[in-house]
């Protein structure tokens, strides 16, 4: 004979009296304070991992007050989606310290050099993004307030692509939508 699969909870229905037994353990508070302390951090650990999901995720109702609403999520999707020459400045600073700690006088000049470069390279690209941006959101949301936007976009900008909160949503390159409401 065959067995057909299973199918069901795969336990048995608890009777009335178990059923109501484990509802009053649940229910029933801890005795001692270290007892206590320990459910509060569980309900405060799950609840703070619901949270910082959420957050991960660009769930409106988890983001902070400064990333809510739909101007923020274009910027964080604008800024997201172009490239950003300061993702290359952390293998610059470490290109420039090994250069830098070497006895040779060219080397370490050259060193400086780079380290400048890159510095002057970032500050022209955060001068475009935020010329960009402004055009951006004029043409997008002419109803909405710009103050705050540049901040908001070059911190946003200002940081590795994997460390940003809430995690891209669009690749780089990728095209944005047109509204955002």
């Amino acid at each position: 004979m065959e067995e057909s699969p299973a199918t069901g909870k795969g336990r048995p229905t608890p009777t009335r009296k178990e059923a109501e037994a484990a509802a009053k353990a649940r229910a029933k508070p801890p005795r001692t304070r270290r007892g206590q302390a320990a459910a509060q951090r569980g309900v405060k650990g799950e609840s703070s991992q619901r949270v910082r999901q959420g957050m991960r995720n660009g769930e409106e109702k988890y983001l902070l007050p400064r990333d809510k609403g739909p101007v923020r999520r274009f910027i964080r999707d604008f800024v997201d989606s172009r490239f950003s020459f300061i993702e290359l400045i952390i293998p610059l600073l470490v290109v420039t310290m090994v250069l830098g700690y070497s006895d040779n006088a060219t080397l370490a000049s050259a060193g400086n050099a780079i380290l400048f470069g890159s510095i002057l390279l970032v500050i022209v690209d955060m001068v475009m993004l935020r010329f960009r941006l402004r055009r951006q959101l004029a043409a997008r949301f002419p109803d909405q307030p710009v103050k705050g936007t540049t901040y908001y976009a070059v911190t946003r900008a200002m940081q590795m692509k994997f460390m940003r909160l809430p995690k891209p949503q669009v690749k780089i390159g990728q095209e944005l939508p047109e509204h955002y409401r």
